[in-house]
C-alpha cells in the first residue's frame, strides 16, 4: 500500500486524530487481558485485537479478522491466543504490538511503516452503498450521479472528508455527519462513524450515499432487509504537488520490525489457508480487487 508512493489507510487516521473451519476454531481460540499477557510462547500465535472494531474484530472473536487470525494461526500449528483491550484498532501496534503484549496485527495496510508487513492476503477498496432501487450506478466519485445527492454518511478521518470538499458537499453535511456521532466533538479523542449506522442511514433513506472501506461495511450490506448496492470506487483522489490518495489496498498482517522470522512463517502460512480465507471474505461480502479475482 515507483514513483506512486504507497499511502497507508490507517497511518494517515492516526496522525489526523493524533469458514466452518474457522468458526470451529474460534472456540479453541484462547483470550487474555493485554496485562496479563506472558512472553512469546511458541506453540502460541498472540494476535492483537480490539474489543470495539467490529465487523473487523469484537470481544467474542466474532469479527471477520478475528477468524481469519484463527485460520492463519492453525495454518502455523500454533494455538491462537487473542491478546485484547478496549481501545480502537489505530492504537493497537502502538500499545500492544510494540510493547510486545502480542506478536501480530491483522489488516494492516500494505506500506504501513509502522511494521513489517506479510504478503497481502486480500486487496479491496473504497465503496459507495446506496439504495438499489434508487439505480445510482457511478463508480467516480466525482460523476454527476454522485454530484446530485444531498446527504452522505461517511466515517471521519477518511478520504470520505475529502471527496465531500471536493465536490462542495462538506458544509451542507457536517451537521448531519455530527449528529450520526451524536455530536460528540472529535478535538483530541477519537471519534468515529460506526459502519453498521453508515448502511442503516442508507437503507432508512436518511442518507443518499454511504462512502466507506469496504470491510467496514460489507457486512451490513449484506445482511440488510433493505436491498442495497454496493460499488468500489475507482478514481483515486488526486492532491496537487502530492501523491494521490489511493481508493484501494492490500491488506496484511503486520509484526514487529524485529521480527523477521516471524514474517517468514506467516507468509508460508497465509498461502497453506489462502482458500479458508477467502472463503471468509466471500461470507462476509467484500468486494475483492486484484490479486484475489
Amino acid at each position: 500500500m515507483s514513483t506512486r508512493q504507497v499511502v497507508s489507510r490507517l497511518a494517515i487516521a492516526a496522525g489526523l486524530a493524533f469458514s466452518g473451519f474457522a468458526i470451529a476454531g474460534l472456540a479453541d481460540a484462547a483470550t487474555v487481558e493485554a496485562d496479563k499477557a506472558a512472553g512469546r510462547n511458541p506453540h502460541e500465535l498472540r494476535i492483537c485485537a480490539s474489543n470495539v472494531e467490529a465487523p473487523f474484530s469484537a470481544a467474542d472473536s466474532s469479527g471477520f479478522e478475528d477468524r481469519i487470525g484463527v485460520v492463519l494461526a492453525q495454518a502455523m500449528g500454533r494455538k491462537p491466543v487473542f491478546v485484547r483491550n478496549d481501545q480502537p484498532g489505530i492504537y493497537l501496534v502502538r500499545d500492544q504490538l510494540d510493547k510486545n503484549n502480542c506478536d501480530v496485527v491483522m489488516g494492516v495496510d500494505v506500506g504501513d511503516e509502522r511494521v513489517l508487513v506479510s504478503k497481502p492476503y486480500y486487496r479491496t477498496g473504497y465503496v459507495l452503498v446506496t439504495k438499489a432501487d434508487r439505480n445510482i450506478t457511478a463508480s467516480d466519485w466525482e460523476d454527476q450521479q454522485i454530484k446530485d445527492q444531498t446527504r452522505f454518511a461517511v466515517r471521519f478521518y477518511s478520504p470520505a472528508e475529502t471527496m465531500l470538499k471536493r465536490i462542495g458537499r462538506f458544509e451542507d453535511n457536517a451537521a448531519y455527519m455530527y449528529s450520526l456521532v451524536n455530536f460528540k466533538s472529535r478535538r483530541n479523542q477519537w471519534i468515529q462513524v460506526p459502519g453498521d449506522r453508515i448502511v442503516t442511514e442508507v437503507a432508512s433513506g436518511e442518507a443518499d450515499v454511504g462512502i466507506a472501506f469496504a470491510p467496514e461495511v460489507a457486512r451490513y450490506v449484506k445482511s440488510s432487509s433493505t436491498p442495497l448496492r454496493i460499488t468500489v470506487i475507482t478514481k483515486d483522489i488526486d492532491r496537487p504537488n502530492d501523491t494521490p490518495i489511493p481508493m484501494h489496498y492490500d491488506q496484511a498482517v503486520g509484526v514487529r520490525k524485529n521480527d523477521p522470522e516471524l514474517l517468514k512463517e506467516i507468509n508460508a502460512a497465509l498461502e497453506k489457508a489462502r482458500p479458508q480465507i477467502e472463503q471468509i471474505l466471500t461470507q462476509e461480502g467484500i468486494p475483492l480487487l486484484e490479486p484475489n479475482t
